[in-house]
């Protein structure tokens, strides 16, 4: 049964995926993603509350995708100690192919108009910057690199910078492999600003 749940919200979650790329999170329906699923409402109720619960699902599920390919990159990283290096191999994983911007972008957005949406998606972004909080911790134990701020500081920096250069590369229309060049040369920026040197 608990096998079965799991794969209801996975199919859920998939379809959500296609519908709110489709068409946005404001014209999206539960019925449009239950279709698009093969599932009654019913389904859909048993594993979230609401529409905006699934889309913060979704996200959250996208995001730790992507981590969690960082933190396998950052436990096979050579023994160099550049810091620059090291963070040209750790952005230098293509962007996550399924998690669009725009889909932060019009989360975000809902949020601003909701109170309940805006207390979820900030409890979500705090998650993220634990992640890579823990991320940060591996790297500059590992290679004995000091940081010029608060670790708290740096990961909430780095996750501004890479969604913002993200989104900016959707603005202007970069394929997948420049967007991912452009947040790897706004990363190397942010490193000297980030390190203390030597």
């Amino acid at each position: 049964m608990a096998r079965s749940r799991e794969n209801t919200r996975a199919r859920l979650l998939e379809a959500a995926h296609d519908v709110f790329a489709e068409v946005g999170l404001g014209a999206a329906s539960v019925e449009a993603v239950c279709e698009r699923a093969g599932f009654t409402r019913g389904a859909f109720y048993s594993n979230f509350e609401t529409k905006d619960e699934l889309f913060l699902a979704l996200i959250t599920q996208l995001a730790e995708d992507k981590l969690d390919e960082v933190a396998v990159r950052v436990r096979t990283l050579s023994g160099r100690d550049d810091p620059v290096d090291l963070v040209r191999q750790i952005a230098d994983i293509s962007l996550a192919e399924r998690m669009e911007p725009q889909l932060l972008s019009e989360i975000r957005t809902q949020a601003l108009r909701d109170d309940n949406l805006a207390a979820a998606f900030l409890a979500w972004r705090e998650q993220m910057r634990v992640r890579v909080e823990a991320i940060i911790t591996d790297v500059t134990s590992a290679h004995g690199i000091r940081l010029r701020m608060p670790l708290p500081d740096a990961a909430q920096l780095l996750l501004d910078v890479s969604e913002e250069c993200s989104i900016r590369s959707s603005l202007e229309r970069k394929s997948k492999r420049s967007a991912n060049e452009a947040l790897q040369s706004r990363l190397q920026q942010l490193v000297a600003l980030l390190v203390e040197a030597a």
